[in-house]
């Protein structure tokens, strides 16, 4: 009976393969005949973009239909190009299935032109074209760009914040003020609050805002208070001082004036061999993790020195894989009970600086990068 029963398999998947063959063999090969071509707006028309229209409509852009030869439904990608670009490096502002026109907004036309290279505040000319595709096969392009004249607007993502590094021979960077000096997290709740815990080695450091300058600067004063250094002409303050290797969490409030040095049980803490950044805002979507690099100084402690990203969300895990994994609830940076969470943090479209701290589930993420 066992017998019988395989034969009748075999017989029907013999049968099956015959009919998946034939059909392949018999199916129309569908080709394209006519190119789609860009019929509006009219050649070399100017725009002048303003931050505040950014979710306004830039332009209605209008194309021929392609012609394939035969009844399929039409994808069409709208395509723009530095002027006399061959479009391989061509950014997409815009798609439909169907339709022969799409509405570009502001906001969409201006972070094209920047991602192309354009300068802010100055005239630069740019090649349109559309894509045609079946089924995302049979691709044509139009034959003739429309070129169009863009004056664009930085499109920086506003950052009101300082960011406060470490310097000192008990830090990654020595006493070199420009050595990819580590910064503090800053509160996602408060941003006169920053904190950060890791390694330290035995010897002293102070905090600065920007790296290659000794101002503006913090150190230490008396009874856990801090001292400003505003500019080099001003005194120098003391140091904050470690006494022994070991992990301590640093905090400061640059609006009280103080700070605490407590030392951190990290002995049992796990380390990983990987740690990435993930979501619909990072190159890899929410498929794959962009890798990160683990710092030399201090096995907790992740970098990323430059990361495109767009509008979407964000969320840190360790080892490609979801059993462990960070989030956070407010953009640009967190640490423990002021922004950091199991939720999906908010990402602007912009280039980032990205330090990631796996003891605690800190980040920071600074925009603007070039």
């Amino acid at each position: 009976m066992k017998n019988i029963t395989k034969s009748v398999i075999a017989l029907f998947a013999v049968l099956a393969l015959s009919c998946n063959v034939e059909d392949v063999e018999d199916r129309p090969v569908i080709e394209g005949i006519d190119t789609p071509e860009m019929v509006a707006p009219e050649n070399d028309k100017s725009y002048v973009l303003l931050e505040n229209n950014a979710n306004n409509v830039a332009e209605r852009f209008v194309w021929t239909e392609a012609n394939y030869d035969g009844a399929v439904e039409i994808g069409y990608k709208l395509l723009i190009d530095v002027k006399g670009g061959d479009f391989t490096k061509a950014v997409e502002i815009g798609g439909t299935s169907g339709s022969t026109q799409a509405e570009v907004s502001v906001k969409t036309l201006n972070q094209a032109v920047i991602q192309l290279g354009g300068i802010p505040e100055t005239l630069g000319s740019y090649d349109v074209k559309v894509v045609s595709s079946i089924a995302g096969i049979q691709k044509m392009m139009s034959e003739k760009p429309l070129t169009i004249i863009v004056n664009a607007y930085t499109g920086l993502v506003p950052y009101a914040f300082t960011d406060w590094y470490f310097v000192g021979d008990a830090t990654t960077s020595g006493w070199n003020n420009n050595n990819k000096n580590q910064p503090l997290f800053r509160s996602g709740t408060n941003t006169k609050v920053y904190q950060y815990t890791g390694f330290f080695k035995a010897g002293a450091f102070k905090l600065i805002s920007t790296p290659g300058q000794w101002a503006p600067m913090y150190g230490r004063g008396d009874n856990g208070s801090i001292v400003a250094r505003p500019t080099e002409a001003d005194a120098d303050p003391s140091t904050f001082d470690i006494a022994a290797d070991g992990y301590y969490t640093f905090s400061v409030n640059i609006e009280t004036l103080k700070y605490t040095l407590v030392a951190y049980n990290a002995p049992t803490a796990a380390t990983f061999p990987t740690v990435g950044i993930i979501g619909n805002s990072t190159p890899l979507g929410w498929d794959a993790s962009t890798p990160m690099t683990k710092s030399t100084f201090d096995p907790h402690i992740w970098t990323i020195d430059v990361l495109a990203l767009v509008d979407g969300k964000a969320k840190f895990r360790a080892n490609n894989a979801w059993d462990v994994n960070w989030g956070g609830n407010t953009a640009f940076s967190a640490f423990p009970n002021n922004g950091t969470s199991g939720g999906d943090i908010p990402v602007a479209k912009s280039k980032y600086k990205i330090f990631f701290n796996d003891l605690d589930g800190s980040y920071l993420m600074i925009p603007n990068q070039k």
